[in-house]
């Protein structure tokens, strides 16, 4: 009984209405949780403390999961009246890289994933088709 009917598709999340304004903050906001996660795990940290949270995967996949579905979707508009575009996302995550790095080196830690952390979340987060689950990639890189 507790199971909903309702079937979703692609176009269903890109057909989104946003209740409250896309900013540049949220947006880089976003960049920078995915990319510290993702440097993380990379380094073997399943669950990141950071910004007075413990974040985990899921926190990753709705931050890369937002931004794919701003760029891709003609509602993704931030408040000032500009689109989000892979051309305006991108710069942003070599910004974000910088901060990530800035924060995990003031914590005494190894900055040696972050770069290769930036590269799959634009690779996720950039796509014009919703690349599957997050961790993937990050096995592949593993491996």
């Amino acid at each position: 009984e507790k199971q909903r009917d309702e079937v979703f598709t692609a176009a269903d999340f890109l057909n989104f209405q946003p209740t409250q304004p896309i900013t540049e903050a949220g947006l880089r906001n976003n960049i920078n949780v995915g990319i510290h996660y993702l440097g993380s795990w990379l380094a073997g940290n399943g669950c990141v403390p950071f910004h007075n949270l413990l974040e985990d995967a899921a926190t990753a996949e709705i931050s890369r999961s937002q931004v794919w579905q701003w760029v891709v979707s003609p509602k993704g508009i931030l408040d000032d009246g500009r689109k989000v575009t892979v051309e305006m996302v991108r710069p942003m995550i070599a910004e974000e890289l910088v901060k990530v790095k800035a924060t995990v080196t003031a914590q005494g830690e190894d900055t040696a994933t972050y770069d290769q952390a930036a590269e799959i979340f634009d690779r996720m987060s950039l796509t014009p088709d919703y690349p599957e689950f997050l961790t993937l990639p990050l096995y592949e890189a593993m491996a």
